[in-house]
């Protein structure tokens, strides 16, 4: 009964944070938009993996973090997912990708990135955690998403097993690229304990995988952790976002949202499902079925112009 509660109060905090991202992301008044400028509408939904025993926080959902700002020209997106094996160690997962995502946030913002450098303002958010003076220790993986709106161009940056979708007419246009050194052993960002360096992996941000694309009205934009991509086979997941292609109504693209969290959520503790994980594992050697439980975000948005 708990965990129902539960799933109410995080729908309700996705809803009322997924209505608002788009108009009170700024620290200062957006000019108006010029007339045919393109722009994003974005919403989102999660659950953490343990929902009875996890709190609230702005921007999180367990170990996920997520973002949205504007600047200018500008919007952005991104997700990260905190690599939960440091709970082991007595280290809280969710604190590095938090600070990870608050960072690029902040420097959005504030106007210190550029627009067709998603892959630097991930790298600026990293070295200054690495600065910090409080360690904030764990590893994470990210992806964010820059909307130019001068030019209608989409810039990617991707490292590890997070991503992003783009539908267009139906069809998937654009898809990231997960990144593993090996199975379930994705590239990650990291900060470990003092004397452990060498038994960490520790990508850097610079190895993340870039891409840019011109976007076109009615785009549907998908950002994830791999809880979604891990548990939604890609047919099911295409459907959903087909729904929304065009969609302007914040209510309609949340409601689409809470739809594939739930879902993603749903299959994930399903132990008789075929997922995309056990897909993946059977083709690595290891032989299981069913779902794999974990932190959900989702972070959905449509290109208006």
């Amino acid at each position: 009964m708990q965990a129902i509660t539960w799933t109410g109060r995080i729908l309700s905090r996705a809803i009322w944070n997924g209505i608002n991202n788009y108009s009170t992301n700024c620290t200062e008044p957006s000019p108006p938009l010029k007339k045919y400028e393109p722009h994003i509408l974005s919403v989102v939904s999660g659950f953490p993996k343990e929902i009875s025993q996890t709190k609230l926080k702005k921007g999180q959902f367990g170990d996920d973090a997520w973002f949205t700002a504007k600047f200018k020209t500008a919007d952005v997106l991104g997700v990260a997912d905190g690599v939960g094996g440091w709970r082991n160690y007595g280290i809280d997962p969710g604190e590095f990708s938090s600070f990870l995502m608050r960072t690029c946030e902040r420097l959005v913002i504030s106007g210190r990135f550029r627009c067709a450098e998603p892959a630097n303002l991930l790298a600026h958010s990293y070295y200054e955690l690495l600065e910090n003076k409080q360690p904030v220790l764990g590893s994470s993986t990210a992806c964010v998403v820059v909307l130019n709106r001068d030019t209608s161009t989409v810039y990617t940056a991707n490292i590890g097993d997070s991503g992003f979708v783009i539908v267009r007419h139906g069809e998937v246009v654009h898809r990231s690229e997960e990144q593993q050194h090996y199975f379930n052993t994705p590239y990650q960002l990291s900060l470990p304990p003092p004397g452990h360096s060498r038994l960490v992996l520790n990508d850097r941000p610079e190895s993340a995988n870039t891409t840019n694309f011109r976007v076109q009205d009615g785009d549907v934009i998908l950002l994830a952790t791999d809880g979604v991509f891990d548990n939604v086979p890609d047919q099911i997941l295409l459907n959903e976002l087909k729904s929304v292609e065009g969609v302007r109504d914040p209510l309609r693209l949340q409601s689409v949202a809470n739809s594939i969290a739930l879902m993603a959520r749903k299959l994930a503790f399903d132990q008789t499902f075929m997922s995309p994980f056990a897909k993946a594992a059977r083709a690595n050697g290891i032989n299981i079925i069913g779902g794999k439980p974990d932190d959900i975000t989702v972070l959905l948005a449509t290109v208006a112009m």
